[in-house]
């Protein structure tokens, strides 16, 4: 099964295709991603029948988009693809999952995905 995820906006996307199936989920996980993107990974792979070790390959979109999305998305996914020891490549384009599932099948392997800003990070001082 390979998992597909995008956390570059404040709606998060998970992708799960198994032969034919395909299961999406999808939230607004607004500022609460880091909390909530192992359980809805978790979760999904529970309400499915699936395990962790069901997992054959992941697909990320790398960007542009959110600092922190992709942050914590493409940390997640790249310490989930390494523990299970698993292919995981990264796309950028409009048609991400496309590309990316394409770069599976070829048997590609980033190892490690990294973000794509599309520009310098805004990154703002803290509050307090």
């Amino acid at each position: 099964m390979i998992l597909l995820i995008h956390t570059a906006t404040p709606t998060c996307f998970l992708t799960f295709i198994d032969g034919g199936d395909r299961v999406e989920v999808e939230w607004e996980a607004g500022r609460e991603l880091a909390n909530d993107l192992l359980g809805r990974l978790d979760g999904s792979l529970k309400d499915n029948g699936w395990t962790w070790d069901d997992l054959s390959g992941i697909v990320a979109f790398q960007g542009p988009g959110s600092f922190t999305g992709l942050r914590i998305g493409l940390t997640v996914v790249n310490t989930i693809a390494r523990a299970q020891n698993i292919p995981i490549v990264g796309a950028v384009d409009e048609d991400w999952q496309a590309t990316g599932l394409a770069r599976l099948q070829q048997g590609e392997n980033d190892q490690i995905v990294l973000p794509e800003y599309g520009g310098e990070a805004h990154i703002t001082t803290p509050r307090k």
